[in-house]
């Protein structure tokens, strides 16, 4: 593997592990671990910690699933590896 190729792949992984750490922090942390805490908080009538655990999780999934690919794109693009037409 080129020295290109290595250091692609290593921002390529390193980007994944950070959305997966900031995925399991709120799927899990906050709607596990510290919904008690939360739960002393409310929206729209709604406790924080309750709303995490049944949708926040999942709306902070879908935005990092835009991330991702935001990041992804800007990344294929720096390493010439894109498949647009530009």
């Amino acid at each position: 593997m080129d020295e290109q190729s290595a250091a692609y792949w290593k921002r390529n992984v390193k980007l994944v592990a950070t959305l997966i750490v900031i995925w399991f922090i709120v799927s899990y942390g906050f709607g596990i671990l510290f919904v008690d805490a939360l739960n002393s908080i409310e929206i729209a009538g709604f406790q924080l910690g309750f709303w995490f655990a049944q949708q926040g999780s999942i709306y902070v999934f879908v935005a990092l699933i835009f991330v991702y690919v935001s990041k992804m794109n800007k990344l294929d693009r720096e390493f010439d590896v894109h498949e647009d037409d530009d």
